[in-house]
């Protein structure tokens, strides 16, 4: 999978032009008003994961490629998304309006109880996209004009008045039911199925010998996605024909396979990153996979 966007290319593709010490703001916060005469680069943005949280009110008719979801939207939607979930959109109008703010975890590390990205609008597998009515289209305008004064002024704690804004903004929307029609989800197999793949896929490539692949069983995976173990095997097992073990052996060996012909890595660190605790467990694997050894297949 592609490397995420970060601050930088963001602000260079839409702006042409990059705040002062982004690099060393590990709490980034900007906002930003989309009015009619907003100027963005008119290429459509990447499909892909980005290194930063985004909120975004959006008027008007777009559609919405996030994860396995398509999301066709005609009118005011509030959209949530997370750094570990591609996506990318596209205007189905000539006018777009509304409104977007964008931070790093670390603009709430210190003062959010818990872990920001375990908020239920951006959980991996979670539902990111609210419609709004007119009531609630005004209330959320307001918190964002609120942000974009705010993001201007002077005043020395301005940050920490914003962090209560986007605060404000969570916990109304938190209020408010995610609007499930707007999921083009055969059934919710195939949505599990989608996040444990993109789960899978994001430990990938492995770069350095010293990257480790972490969630290695189905266990590990139903864990991180608070799941029963059993209840993950169905779905995948009835998504794909396919166990999820079988899945996660097939994708190691793909990327063994990688290591070996383009990295001149020894055996030991391939068996390290792979996360295997012992190179001669990492042998009896591949083996059983392909019928060669690691040496085997890399002399060939």
């Amino acid at each position: 999978m592609e490397k995420p966007e970060t601050l930088e290319e963001f602000y260079q593709y839409k702006f042409n032009w990059m705040p002062e010490n982004l690099q060393r703001d590990i709490g980034h916060f900007n906002v930003f008003a989309m009015r009619e005469n907003f100027i963005t680069n008119p290429e459509p943005a990447a499909y892909n994961r980005r290194d930063f949280y985004k909120i975004a009110l959006i008027r008007g008719k777009n559609v919405y490629h996030y994860a396995d979801k398509s999301l066709e939207l005609d009118g005011t939607a509030l959209m949530f998304f997370n750094p570990l979930v591609p996506y990318t959109w596209e205007a189905a109008c000539d006018v777009v309006t509304g409104y977007f703010c964008i931070f790093k975890e670390g603009f709430f590390s210190e003062k959010l109880r818990g872990n920001v990205g375990d908020l239920p609008m951006f959980a991996i597998g979670g539902k990111p996209s609210y419609v709004l009515d007119d009531v609630q289209d005004a209330h959320v305008s307001q918190i964002f004009e609120k942000m974009v004064e705010e993001i201007a002024s002077d005043y020395p704690y301005k940050y920490d008045l914003l962090r209560n804004y986007v605060t404000e903004l969570v916990h109304y929307t938190l209020k408010m039911q995610p609007s499930e029609a707007l999921y083009q989800h055969p059934n919710a197999n195939s949505r599990i199925t989608a996040v444990f793949t993109e789960l899978l896929e994001r430990q990938f490539p492995i770069e350095t010998p010293s990257q480790r692949f972490a969630l290695r069983s189905a266990n590990d995976f139903a864990q991180h996605l608070s799941m029963h173990v059993n209840h993950l095997n169905r779905a995948i097992r009835k998504t794909t024909g396919k166990t999820t073990t079988t899945h996660i052996a097939e994708r190691i060996t793909s990327e063994a396979k990688a290591l070996l012909r383009h990295t001149n890595w020894n055996i030991s660190e391939i068996s390290y990153c792979l996360g295997f605790e012992e190179p001669s467990h990492f042998n009896n694997f591949f083996k059983k996979q392909t019928t060669q050894t690691p040496t085997a297949f890399r002399i060939v």
